[in-house]
């Protein structure tokens, strides 16, 4: 439980946010809890976007919750690669690496890294890097020599996230790691942030997106929904493209000892507190099913 009082309780909350009520229904849910959150570049290329995330986080440690961020950075990596008359390839979604991208990949999101911790700081919340350079907790294997530098977890060191988080800071997690041989590779941040969220047990996973969530044949939103019924929305092709590989990285998630991962809207104001600290939320719900 947060230690601040309802009068600093009030004064931190953001006024169009949850209302303290709802706050403080939800807050004992999440003592002692991981929070891994990732975000897309594509949300946090908005400034006005990007701060009320860093506000969101910031709010969530001052409440008293741990935590963990995962970012992207895939557009501002187009970005650069466009100036630079660098074409992307991409294989079922994840950019093609070669030798002289990855350096350049590596550059971008070490850059957006340093962003994301000096906007925390900013609002006295402390931050720690964690990149190939600094603090690397991801080992990888290659996914296939085709995708060349990119890579797949395969193993997280809890030990220094738990330090930092221990320090009273919330690690800032650049979706890169590295070999047996020290070499960098570029990992696809929802797998990331899943790998991540895996080894902590974390209590939720958030993936920030700039989608609603989960929708049904109508279009509408579905609020919650388990494994069982995603999988037959996927068969049933209700769940297509894009979604399909974003969906399945949240089953493993789910079915790996995380209670809950969320689709979340990162379009809407405060879409991260809503989730935590609300009954309607703010995306789609993803848990495990069970008999």
């Amino acid at each position: 439980m947060s230690s601040l009082k309802e009068e600093e309780l009030i004064n931190t909350l953001p006024k169009d946010g949850p209302s303290l009520e709802e706050i403080k229904k939800y807050l004992d849910k999440y003592n002692d809890e991981f929070i891994v959150i990732k975000c897309g570049g594509s949300v946090l290329i908005d400034p006005n976007l990007f701060n009320i995330f860093i506000q969101d986080v910031a709010v969530l440690k001052k409440l008293g919750l741990s935590p963990i961020i995962v970012h992207g950075g895939g557009k501002r990596i187009n970005n650069k690669l466009s100036e630079l008359n660098i074409k992307s390839t991409f294989i079922k979604g994840l950019r093609v690496t070669d030798n002289k991208t990855i350096g350049i990949v590596e550059d971008v999101l070490i850059e957006f890294n340093k962003e994301i911790i000096n906007a925390l700081k900013d609002l006295s919340c402390g931050a720690k890097g964690i990149t190939p350079k600094e603090y690397n907790v991801i080992s990888v294997k290659q996914e296939n020599e085709d995708l060349g530098f990119v890579g797949t977890p395969n193993k997280i060191k809890t030990n220094v996230l738990n330090e930092i988080i221990k320090a009273n800071q919330v690690p800032v997690v650049a979706p890169l790691g590295i070999n047996e041989k020290r070499q960098t590779f570029n990992i696809n941040a929802d797998t990331a942030a899943g790998a991540i969220a895996k080894e902590l047990k974390a209590r939720r996973l958030l993936i920030i997106s700039d989608v609603e969530g989960v929708l049904d044949k109508n279009k509408k939103l579905i609020t919650e929904i388990n494994s069982k019924k995603a999988k037959e929305m996927i068969n049933n092709n209700i769940i297509s493209g894009g979604m399909i590989p974003k969906i399945n990285n949240c089953l493993d998630v789910a079915s790996n000892g995380v209670k809950g991962v969320v689709i979340i809207d990162g379009r809407k104001p405060h879409s991260i507190l809503f989730e935590l600290f609300s009954d309607k939320g703010a995306g789609t719900l993803i848990r495990e099913w069970k008999i």
